[in-house]
C-alpha cells in the first residue's frame, strides 16, 4: 500500500544512512587519532585492562631510572675495589722484597705507607650521589642499598608488591685497617706483615668480587625491565590502537556506503511524487 502520510521507504534509507554515518564517523576518529579503543564506551574490557597495563609500563620506567642509578652506584663502588686490590698486591709486592736482609726497609715502609693513604682515599671517594658502598654505613646510616627490581601484580586487579635487590656494604673502612699493619723495620717485621697483607688481600679480593657479582645482577635486571616495558607496550598497543590497513579499508567501505545509502534516501524521497500520476 501507497501512502502520502507515512514513507516506509524513507524511513528505512534514513535509518541505513544514520548507521552508516555512525560507523564512518568512528573509523575516522580512529584513524586520526590512532586509536580503535580510546575511551571506556568504545570497548569497557580492553579499556581497563589497557589502563591498568599503562599505570604498569609507567612503573616500570620508574624502575629502570632507579636501576641505572643503583647499576652506577654499585660500578663506582666496584671500580674503586679492583683499584684497592691492585694496591694491596702492589703492597704485598714491596713486603715480599722487604724479606730480604740487605734491602733499604725503611724506604720500603714508606712506599708501603703511601699506598695505604691511596687506599684510603679511594675508600672515600667511591661514592654515588652520597651512597658509598666501600664504608661500613652506605649513608651514614644503613649498611646496604635497597635497588628498586620490580612490581609484582596478582592477578588482573590483585595487589601490587614491591621488589627490591639488596646489596650490601663491603665495608672496606673497618676490615681493611691497614693503619694497624705492623711497620717494616727488619725481614722478622716484614714477615709478620706479609701475612697481615695477605688477610687483607683476600679480604678485598672477596669484597670486589661481591661487588662485581651485584653489578651483573642489576645490568641484568636492568635488561629484563627494558624488555618488559617493550613488551608490555606492544601488547597494549595490539589491544587499543588502530589497525590502520584495516581502517583503510573500512573507510572505502563506509564512504561507498553512505553514497548508496544517500541515494537510496533521494530515491524514497520522490516515491510520493510518482502518486500524482494516479490523478492525471
Amino acid at each position: 500500500m501507497s501512502s502520502i502520510l507515512t514513507n516506509n521507504g524513507a524511513m528505512v534509507a534514513l535509518q541505513t544512512l544514520k548507521s552508516v554515518n555512525d560507523d564512518l564517523s568512528k573509523t575516522q576518529t580512529s584513524i586520526s587519532t590512532g586509536k580503535e579503543v580510546g575511551s571506556a564506551k568504545d570497548n569497557s574490557a580492553v579499556w581497563a585492562i589497557s589502563k591498568t597495563m599503562e599505570s604498569d609500563i609507567a612503573g616500570f620506567e620508574a624502575i629502570e631510572e632507579g636501576l641505572s642509578i643503583g647499576e652506577a652506584t654499585v660500578a663506582v663502588a666496584s671500580a674503586g675495589a679492583e683499584q684497592i686490590v691492585e694496591k694491596l698486591t702492589e703492597m704485598k709486592e714491596l713486603i715480599v722484597s722487604a724479606q730480604s736482609e740487605n734491602v733499604d726497609h725503611e724506604k720500603i715502609q714508606t712506599d708501603i705507607t703511601s699506598k695505604v693513604e691511596q687506599i684510603t682515599s679511594i675508600i672515600d671517594a667511591a661514592q654515588f650521589n652520597g651512597a658509598n658502598l666501600l664504608k661500613a654505613t652506605v649513608d651514614g646510616t644503613a649498611t646496604g642499598l635497597g635497588v628498586l627490581a620490580s612490581l609484582d601484580r596478582v592477578g588482573a586487579g590483585g595487589a601490587v608488591s614491591a621488589v627490591e635487590i639488596s646489596v650490601a656494604s663491603v665495608d672496606f673502612e673497618t676490615d681493611l685497617d691497614l693503619g694497624s699493619m705492623t711497620q717494616i723495620t727488619d725481614s722478622a717485621s716484614a714477615a709478620s706483615a706479609l701475612g697481615e697483607i695477605e688477610t687483607y688481600l683476600q679480604t678485598a679480593i672477596t669484597g670486589a668480587a661481591s661487588l662485581g657479582a651485584d653489578a651483573a645482577r642489576l645490568e641484568d635486571q636492568s635488561e629484563f625491565v627494558s624488555n618488559l616495558v617493550d613488551s608490555m607496550t606492544l601488547g597494549v598497543s595490539t589491544m587499543t590502537d588502530t589497525n590502520m590497513e584495516e581502517a583503510s579499508a573500512r573507510l572505502s567501505a563506509l564512504q561507498t556506503q553512505q553514497d548508496l545509502a544517500t541515494q537510496s534516501l533521494t530515491i524514497a524521497n520522490e516515491a510520493p511524487s510518482s502518486l500524482l500520476q494516479l490523478f492525471r
